[in-house]
C-alpha cells in the first residue's frame, strides 16, 4: 500500500525527480541568506543584542541550505515518518511544481496529514 504523498504524487502527475531538483533549487543559500546569517552573528556579539536583533536582516528568516534529500523522498514514498522540517521542504517543492502547473497550492496536510489518525479511527 503506497502512501498518501505517493498517491498526492501520481495523482498530480508529479515525479519525486522533480521534487528533488525543485527542492535543491528553492533551499540552496542564495547571497540574501548569507548576509542575514552574518547579521544575526553580529547582533548576538553588539552591545544590545535584542536591539540589534529586531533592527535590519537579523530579524528575517534564510533558507536552510538543505534540500530534501533521496532518502527521506524514499521514506515518504514507502509510507514511514518523515522528520517535520522534511515535510515541510516537500511541501516548498510540490507547491513550486503546482505553481508551475497553473495548479493551486495545498498544505501539508494535503501530502502528510491523518494516515495514522484514519487507521486508529478504522480500528
Amino acid at each position: 500500500m503506497g502512501s498518501k504523498f505517493e498517491g498526492f504524487l501520481k495523482e498530480n502527475k508529479l515525479d519525486p525527480r522533480r521534487v528533488l531538483a525543485a527542492s535543491a533549487k528553492i533551499e540552496h543559500l542564495h547571497p540574501e541568506d548569507r548576509a542575514i546569517r552574518l547579521a544575526k552573528r553580529l547582533a548576538r556579539k553588539a552591545e544590545d543584542p535584542a536591539k540589534a536583533k529586531k533592527e535590519g536582516k537579523a530579524a528575517l528568516k534564510p533558507r536552510s541550505g538543505r534540500p530534501v534529500t533521496d532518502r527521506v523522498m524514499s521514506a515518504a514514498l514507502a509510507g514511514r515518518p518523515v522528520p517535520g522540517p522534511s515535510k515541510t521542504r516537500m511541501l516548498r517543492a510540490v507547491n513550486h511544481l503546482l505553481e508551475q502547473k497553473k495548479q493551486s497550492p495545498v498544505d501539508l496536510r494535503a501530502l502528510f496529514g491523518a494516515e495514522k489518525g484514519a487507521e486508529k479511527a478504522a480500528s
